[in-house]
């Protein structure tokens, strides 16, 4: 994916509201550990735990980091597939967790999902025609004949030519799945569209198609992106905003190109360290981050990352770190970033 990288910071669709159309206000989910002979919670795991964080409209948030580091839970709670243990999420300014089934179910054809494996998402049993044309069953109300034209103009969109209409998603490719499943999440054109791990099931090429779809389909629709991906690559290409997460926390937050060319934080140093090189040849040549992620459950005090840090110092282990102000929308929660 080389291409992808060097596109880096470029994508950015139709130019930023400056209204913000998702926050997060110290977003925190945490769940129970149950025991005992009454099944009462014994500890909480803290999987998301204190994030704060603004999406603009026309915006492509990246989120990365460790597997296990938050960023699915985050994804989870902003769909109001989790309800928050505390804090808020607003979208458009209103607060999910006060709105009434009806407005909910309104607002959910505002946001949608494209899932990691289409393989798992698509239903095999259906035509194409009936997955795509779901939604608008669901929420429009129109007719079979409406829904397979409408249908057929979404697979257009995507292109996919309208003879899949009537074959089933087992007889395409990943690639094409994808599509598939792309063309289902616009079917109600929403504003925000959460992509979770959108080309990591399928082929390098097909990856790069599949980027460049989204690109064009963001700037002709005004779509609003959340990226989940562990391809660095992927994420400089598509999104235009990097979080970067360790264990339930944000640790470094800003534009795309800043956060590559200047990564603020050891733990987003470490994460870009860990990128095979293909200039560099052997597997003395891949750096690695020693330790192991710690529990969820007991987060270690001070600084989480203190524990896996090179340049950890006794603050560090004592102290929470405030997020240290770089400029530009650039952030990042460390207290090696005051002391330079």
């Amino acid at each position: 994916m080389s291409a992808a990288t060097a596109h880096v910071g470029d994508v950015s669709g139709q130019a930023n509201s400056t209204t913000p159309l998702v926050e997060l206000e110290n977003a925190k989910l945490h769940f129970p550990v149950r025991g005992g002979i009454l099944n009462r919670p014994k500890a909480w795991v803290k999987a998301l735990d204190g994030v704060s964080l603004t999406i603009k409209a026309g915006d492509a948030l990246g989120l990365v980091g460790e597997s296990g580091c938050g960023k699915t839970t985050l994804v989870n709670g902003l769909l109001h597939l989790e309800k928050l243990t505390d804090g808020r999420i607003l979208f458009d300014g209103q607060d999910l967790a006060r709105l009434g089934s009806g407005a909910l179910r309104q607002l959910r054809r505002q946001l949608q999902v494209v899932f990691q494996d289409p393989f798992w998402s698509l239903d095999p049993r259906w035509l194409v025609r009936d997955v795509v044309g779901e939604p608008l069953r669901v929420h429009e109300h129109l007719s079979a004949e409406d829904r397979t034209a409408e249908a057929e103009r979404l697979l257009d969109m995507v292109g996919i030519p309208s003879d899949a209409l009537y074959k089933y998603p087992h007889e395409f490719s990943g690639g094409m799945r994808q599509r598939i499943a792309i063309a289902r999440a616009l079917a109600l054109r929403p504003r925000l569209v959460v992509l979770d791990e959108p080309t990591s099931a399928i082929d390098v090429l097909s990856q790069y198609q599949i980027l460049l779809m989204l690109t064009e389909l963001k700037a002709q629709m005004g779509l609003t992106y959340v990226l989940v991906s562990h391809d660095l690559s992927v994420v400089s290409y598509l999104a235009t905003h990097i979080a970067v997460m360790y264990l339930g926390k944000v640790v470094e937050y800003g534009p795309t190109k800043a956060i590559f060319t200047r990564p603020a934080h050891p733990y987003t140093e470490a994460l870009f360290a860990a990128v095979p090189d293909p200039q560099k040849i052997g597997v003395e040549s891949l750096v690695s981050l020693g330790g192991e992620v710690p529990s969820a459950l007991d987060p270690p005090s001070g600084c989480r990352f203190h524990t896996r840090c090179p340049h950890v110092m006794k603050r560090c282990r004592e102290e929470e770190p405030c997020k240290q102000d770089l400029g530009y929308q650039h952030w990042a929660a460390c207290w090696l970033v005051e002391a330079e």
